[in-house]
């Protein structure tokens, strides 16, 4: 695990793409890292509705869709946008330093 201060690497940003979510894991928590636009977003990887993995969703403007029901996420705020997803998913603050995506694994925003 990389650390800088509070900060946790969680991958480089050449491991996510527009099209491609990433997901990793770090001490048994599941975290999904989506682009969109020039902007990276990193949210709970498990779905709030059943037992879809965020990080094998669909990406369309800022929503994630659920590989397993297909429900919605803005990856921005966590906030359920489609149905039959209703509780958020927590998501975190990506810091963008030397090409790689960190967080405060402590610091969720939701």
């Amino acid at each position: 695990m990389n650390e800088i201060g509070t900060l946790t690497k969680l991958c480089n940003t050449a491991d996510v793409s527009k099209d491609l979510p990433f997901r990793a894991e770090i001490d048994g928590f599941a975290y999904a890292i989506f682009q969109a636009g020039d902007q990276y977003y990193v949210t709970a990887d498990l779905c709030s509705h059943g037992p879809g993995q965020l990080s094998d969703g669909f990406l369309e403007g800022c929503e994630v869709e659920c590989p397993f029901h297909q429900g919605r996420f803005d990856v921005r705020t966590g906030a359920p946008t489609a149905p039959p997803c209703e509780i958020p998913i927590m998501v975190w603050t990506p810091v963008i330093r030397d090409e790689a995506v960190f967080i405060d694994v402590a610091a969720p925003r939701a």
